[in-house]
């Protein structure tokens, strides 16, 4: 069974048609089991429950940035070795730097395609 077909992914994004997208895009790369949040806050909860491969989250979001998900989930003992991609219009040499301190995995600078989600994805999970 291909990996596509096993990994679950969290999409965290305040903006509705953000997820969207994140979602259409990862349903076109056959990805078949996605979960979605609204903030950070609601991604922590669901991952305690209902635990994820890999996080795609936003970074700028009311309550808990990407960043301030990023040191929680590293900082859980059942989600510390999540993957994590943090999705960005502002790639700023300091926002990058803490997420690689914190233990991103990857990142996306706003806009982009599907070739470069999938790239991105790929780098962190291997071959879908």
């Amino acid at each position: 069974m291909a990996l596509r077909d096993q990994i679950r992914i969290m999409v965290v994004d305040d903006m509705s048609t953000s997820r969207g997208l994140l979602v259409q895009g990862l349903e076109a790369l056959g990805i078949r089991h996605i979960f979605i949040a609204a903030d950070g806050v609601n991604a922590v909860n669901v991952l305690s429950k209902t635990p994820a491969h890999l996080v795609i989250s936003d970074y700028n979001m009311p309550n808990m940035d990407g960043l301030k998900l990023l040191h929680t989930l590293r900082s859980g003992a059942r989600t510390k070795g999540v993957g994590f991609i943090l999705i960005t219009g502002r790639t700023e040499h300091q926002i990058i730097d803490h997420g690689r301190k914190l233990g991103m995995n990857n990142y996306l600078k706003k806009p982009f395609d599907a070739p470069q989600l999938r790239q991105c994805i790929e780098s962190v999970v291997g071959p879908l």
